[in-house]
């Protein structure tokens, strides 16, 4: 720490305790802001990073639920024929040498930050979110509850990062496919925290004050140690679980606070933009890039893990709407949260996953679609301290399956 010595003359009265008056002070910090050629928005800035920077490590999955079409997001295929290729041309991106689809200029513009994977292998081939939060295919370990997602594993291995925020949140969206994960064999105590409406609206004391819910607490307590003994399901463990996280969430408004993206700068949501108007939603979810923007501010407050589901990509008709439309909108979202994480000084501490659970038909259909194909698939992944500036693997020149160092959906896991 810099000691600045002021004037000893008893005469000249100073407006600091250390001597220096108020003028010399503005004089002294207007030197020592210009010799470091700093002004004074580096030095909010810098106040921002330091009061955002996190002490824990997160992980942010957005599952595109229906399978994207790999060949026309990050890897183009030029020299296919028109009825495979389709109508997508490649983009420049801010790495020499790496192109990826048009409708993704804002993730073009951040390919330094992350990696895009160009033959993801071993998809299950259904619709469902599942190998996508937990790295195996459903039918493993059934007897025992399944495989629990990644979010429940964290939860179990890691806790909470803050006792009134839960370690493990699932966005709530509409429609088909949109499983945040489960808990599996891990069981309900790790399930993942899904507000909604109803929920939000239940999380406030309503009058009580916090001193009167501790006496309930104790209450519940009492009562519930004489059912300990008799209980061989685990049920009553979970319960235990549910209420200390109700109260420590009750006591505080971090999460609340969070979901409310009223309290985010202008600026920002319209960096995020909302994602409207839904197109192509039908029965699956919407295109809401509010969702991603909460997700930011979810690990921000000491979530460890967000899921969400973003669109309805099962493109069996009109790929090149749907992609145009979607593309754009996953785009927006994505590239401001890639940015935000950098500024706030948060990149290294969250990674962002962006998939689905297959890939699409290398061959367009009558109906201008593409269908299933889960030979191959793709996936985006940015920040989290992985090395960015790559794509990796690559599929055959017609896209069909993988021709160059393939990832296995459980290796995506592993990193």
């Amino acid at each position: 720490m810099l000691t600045i010595f002021g004037s000893r003359d008893s005469n000249v009265r100073s407006g600091y305790c250390d001597g220096v008056s108020r003028r010399g002070m503005l004089k002294i910090g207007a030197l020592g802001v210009g010799a470091f050629g700093l002004n004074q928005a580096d030095l909010l800035r810098a106040d921002a990073a330091s009061k955002t920077r996190m002490n824990h490590k997160a992980v942010i999955n957005i599952f595109l639920g229906g399978g994207p079409p790999h060949q026309d997001m990050w890897e183009i295929k030029t020299e296919a024929p028109k009825n495979i290729r389709g109508p997508f041309k490649p983009i420049a991106t801010s790495v020499p040498g790496i192109q990826i689809g048009e409708c993704f200029p804002r993730i073009a513009e951040s390919m330094d930050k992350a990696a895009v994977l160009r033959a993801v292998v071993g998809c299950e081939g259904r619709h469902d979110s599942f190998q996508c939060m937990t790295g195996f295919r459903y039918a493993e370990m059934r007897s025992v509850g399944g495989h629990p997602a990644m979010g429940s594993v964290l939860h179990r291995l890691q806790g909470p990062a803050d006792r009134s925020v839960p370690p493990y949140v699932g966005m709530k969206t509409d429609g088909v496919w949109r499983n945040p994960g489960t808990p599996g064999f891990l069981g309900a105590t790790f399930a993942p925290f899904i507000p909604d409406g109803e929920g939000l609206a239940n999380m406030k004391l309503n009058g009580v004050t916090t001193d009167r819910l501790g006496d309930r607490k104790s209450l519940l307590k009492s009562i519930d140690r004489l059912r300990r003994d008799v209980d061989a399901s685990g049920q009553l463990t979970a319960i235990d679980s549910y209420e200390q996280q109700a109260f420590d969430v009750l006591t505080s408004s971090k999460l609340v606070d969070a979901l409310d993206i009223e309290k985010e700068a202008p600026e920002i949501r319209e960096k995020y933009g909302d994602g409207k108007p839904y197109t192509y939603k039908y029965d699956g979810a919407a295109t809401d890039n509010t969702l991603i923007l909460r997700a930011r501010r979810l690990v921000e407050v000491g979530v460890r893990c967000v899921t969400l589901t973003f669109g309805r990509w099962d493109s069996h008709g009109n790929n090149e709407g749907l992609v145009r439309h979607h593309g754009t909108r996953i785009d927006q979202a994505v590239g401001a949260l890639i940015s935000d994480l950098e500024e706030r000084g948060m990149i290294d501490d969250v990674t962002v996953l962006v998939w689905g659970e297959f890939g699409r038909t290398p061959r367009i259909n009558k109906n201008a679609g593409r269908d299933h194909w889960p030979q191959v698939s793709c996936a985006y992944i940015a920040g989290g301290g992985i090395q960015g500036g790559q794509a990796i693997g690559s599929t055959n020149r017609l896209g069909e399956r993988a021709h160059s160092r393939p990832v296995h959906v459980q290796e995506i896991f592993s990193t």
